[in-house]
């Protein structure tokens, strides 16, 4: 499956944000989600989404099992909901730090402690520091090597997760500025031969590409309806 791109990486950061900091308004409905990734505090970068390419991010999202509609029937305004903690089993102090890798591009450990603090508040950087390198051995997150001057490595998403979304990925190698190189050379799997797939394992994947088909086909009905 192709990464994800920057907008349905800035579209699940901002999902996931406003569920954990203002849930009384989540699910989001478009034109909140809307102003949610196009916001000019917490972004890097800042961003001016139109609704279609919220909508377009929001359908791929929900083809990979990641989003879903999330408005009943007689829901005035169409919304949706995040489902990466159901799709890739992450917890609330896991969820906090890939949204801000998302919403912000590559940080410290300092600086995602500060930044994530409203999403969930870690006690000690130790604390974060096990959860970085726990999300690191899922090959979901890499860590740079530290610039000249600063004491702390960074980390941002792996290529597999979208890490290009900063425009960090450079011929497959993360770099924000010259000679800045991933410490992590097997962040990526290497390539295998395709093992043939094992008759349960096949049918799984045919529930979850019907589930998905489902999921679309909602999508396109409530949009056609919004649009008369």
């Amino acid at each position: 499956m192709i990464e994800p791109d920057g907008a349905e990486l800035r579209v699940l950061g901002a999902l996931i944000e406003k569920q954990r900091t203002t849930p009384d308004t989540y699910p989001l409905s478009l034109n909140a989600l809307r102003l949610a990734c196009n916001q000019s505090t917490g972004r890097d970068p800042v961003v001016d989404y139109d609704e279609d390419t919220i909508r377009d991010a929001i359908a791929r999202l929900v083809r990979r099992g990641w989003a879903r509609l999330a408005s009943g029937p007689g829901s005035r305004a169409t919304k949706y909901r995040h489902l990466l903690d159901e799709a890739l089993s992450l917890d609330g102090a896991q969820l906090s730090v890939l949204a801000v890798l998302m919403l912000r591009g590559p940080q410290t450990p300092g600086e995602l402690r500060a930044r994530t603090d409203r999403l969930h508040q870690f006690a000690t950087l130790d604390e974060l520091d096990t959860l970085l390198e726990a999300l690191a051995g899922r090959r979901l997150i890499v860590r740079f090597d530290r610039r000249p001057g600063q004491k702390e490595a960074r980390w941002h998403l792996t290529e597999q997760f979208g890490g290009s979304s900063g425009g960090e990925a450079q011929s497959g190698v993360f770099a924000s500025e010259p000679g800045e190189v991933q410490l992590a050379a097997d962040a990526a799997p290497p390539a295998t031969d395709a093992a043939p797939l094992a008759a349960g394992e096949l049918e799984a994947r045919v529930t979850a590409l019907e589930r998905d088909l489902g999921a679309l086909r909602d999508l396109v009905a409530q949009l056609r309806a919004q649009r008369g």
